[in-house]
């Protein structure tokens, strides 16, 4: 190896390290903050020990941090595995496997998800990223409340946006959140949920 190749895996492995430090700060920071102008770029930098200027170096902005600090959410959530839900052949197995996975995301840092869901309503920038993420769910449930029938007699358009906001509703953090309280466990609230689910999709569970 060529010193030149290694000074390069060294400056690699040192951004990946300082990335990491700025993500575990955002998170924490989110956690603790006591009001919604306490996530700031500064704030964030001083609790990694970093520069401001590694912050936006690494992120651009604080839209920037907030996306990586929920693709980072994602993945300790194990939003990958609902890929699963989309490939399973049985619709309200299907729908199971989506709610049992978003209660999982939810449950990977309840601190930051509660934060990050309250700061959306006051702050612009994280209302952004927050609305824009809600509105990903909202199309995978329009995918998976599909194949069940009207079972209303409403037009199909009609009934269809009117099922897929409710299992919106359902699978949003703030229902899981206040089923089970502050200190619950969230896997607590599948069986309710994908009850309340089949419901209204007229399935029987």
């Amino acid at each position: 190896m060529s010193p030149r190749q290694y000074n390069l895996g060294k400056r690699t492995a040192q951004i990946e390290q300082s990335r990491r430090q700025v993500l575990d700060a955002a998170r924490a920071v989110l956690g603790e903050a006591d009001s919604y102008t306490g996530f700031t770029l500064d704030a964030v930098a001083k609790r990694a020990d970093v520069a401001r200027a590694t912050v936006y170096y690494q992120f651009g902005s604080k839209t920037g941090l907030l996306e990586a600090v929920c693709d980072d959410l994602g993945v300790a959530g194990g939003l990958s595995e609902l890929v699963k839900a989309f490939t399973n052949p049985e619709p309200l197995a299907a729908l199971a496997e989506f709610i049992a996975c978003f209660a999982r995301f939810w449950q990977a840092d309840r601190p930051a998800m509660r934060r990050l869901r309250a700061l959306a309503a006051l702050d612009a920038d994280v209302h952004a990223v927050i609305s824009a993420r809600d509105e990903r769910r909202r199309e995978g449930l329009a995918v998976l409340a599909a194949p069940f029938a009207d079972a209303e007699g409403n037009p199909p358009e009609e009934d269809a946006g009117r099922r897929v906001r409710i299992l919106l509703a359902l699978t949003s953090f703030e229902t899981f959140d206040t089923m089970v309280g502050p200190d619950g466990d969230l896997f607590d609230a599948i069986p309710v949920i994908t009850g309340i689910a089949a419901t209204v999709l007229g399935a029987s569970t």
